[in-house]
């Protein structure tokens, strides 16, 4: 006590006290305000992912896909999710969860790893997107895939994984015993993946078969084209058949009730279609489904959940917590 006294007689008169103190208090809070930042930027979304948007371009606009609780984007842009994390400056950038895309049942010859996979493990042809479907079967490809693909992606700094073609083997298999094999294949991958690496989140697209055996290990779960579908064989949007949409709410109605975790849908609309886009994502919020609705290529910055959607997901969400 005897030396703050000290203090405040050598700063003079009152009014110079009460100037110091108060420069002091603003400094402390200037200085300590980017350790909150950081705290708070570590706390997830209320349920699950929160609004999730997807963007596979070369240049990611992160500020303005920074509104987003979570982002996906193709890692081999270059993009880093560690700089854009610490060095944007606002509260809203630096919360951003940053996901890396990753094929699972495909890969294409412009991956750095595609030379490195035996010639044995493509077994067959996604002529579409011009990539080989892997044996998800294969004794050594759980190991490879989180040697070669993901832990690359998490030196450098992504912690969460949209894992995507999980159904490709689907383009392969022709009988019960095929199909057991090659899903069993994939729950040992995505296993694998979590033991390496237990804290990652993982967002499935698709993968509703295995999701029994895997579901604790996800954090939510994609589909696309609910509403708005793109055709990349002949370039085209299209509206979702009905017959489809049926099918696909019963999955998201079984994920939500049976599983807890929150669903997505990733739907298609002309980029220069803006009213399509807002349209589209309330018809997906209105049936309680997260949406993002972009274009085909996911190269611009698409429409999500708003306010009054974030509300009634979290509403329902909640319901069935």
């Amino acid at each position: 006590m005897t030396l703050l006294a000290n203090l405040f007689a050598r700063l003079g008169p009152p009014w110079v006290q009460v100037s110091c103190v108060a420069a002091a208090l603003l400094l402390a809070t200037v200085c300590v305000r980017p350790a909150f930042a950081a705290v708070a930027c570590q706390r997830a979304p209320r349920h699950g992912v929160g609004t999730v948007a997807w963007f596979y371009g070369e240049q990611v606009p992160v500020e303005q896909l920074s509104r987003f609780d979570t982002v996906v984007v193709e890692a081999d842009s270059g993009f880093d999710p560690r700089a854009a994390t610490t060095v944007l400056d606002g509260e809203t950038s630096g919360c951003t969860n940053w996901f890396a895309y990753v094929s699972v049942g495909e890969v294409t010859k412009n991956r750095n790893y595609f030379a490195a996979i035996p010639r044995k493990w493509l077994v067959g042809r996604n002529n579409d997107w011009a990539s080989a479907v892997i044996d998800q079967s294969a004794p050594g490809w759980p190991r490879f895939f989180v040697d070669r693909v993901i832990a690359p992606l998490w030196a450098r700094g992504y912690r969460g994984f949209f894992l995507d073609t999980l159904d490709s083997w689907q383009l392969i298999t022709k009988t019960d015993t095929m199909r057991a094999r090659q899903q069993a294949g994939l729950i040992n991958t995505i296993r694998a993946l979590k033991a390496r690496y237990p804290d990652a989140q993982l967002i499935l697209n698709r993968g509703f078969e295995v999701l029994p055996e895997i579901h604790g290990d996800v954090a939510a779960i994609a589909f696309e084209s609910l509403y708005g579908n793109w055709n990349q064989a002949s370039q085209r949007y299209g509206a979702v058949p009905e017959s489809d949409r049926a099918w696909l709410l019963d999955q998201a109605r079984l994920i939500r009730e049976r599983y807890r975790l929150p669903v997505i849908s990733i739907d298609y609309c002309a980029p220069d279609d803006a009213q399509c886009r807002r349209e589209t994502a309330a018809q997906i919020c209105a049936a309680g489904i997260e949406p993002y609705v972009t274009d085909g290529a996911l190269r611009t910055v698409g429409v999500g959940a708003d306010a009054a959607c974030r509300a009634r997901l979290d509403a329902l969400q909640s319901a069935n917590h």
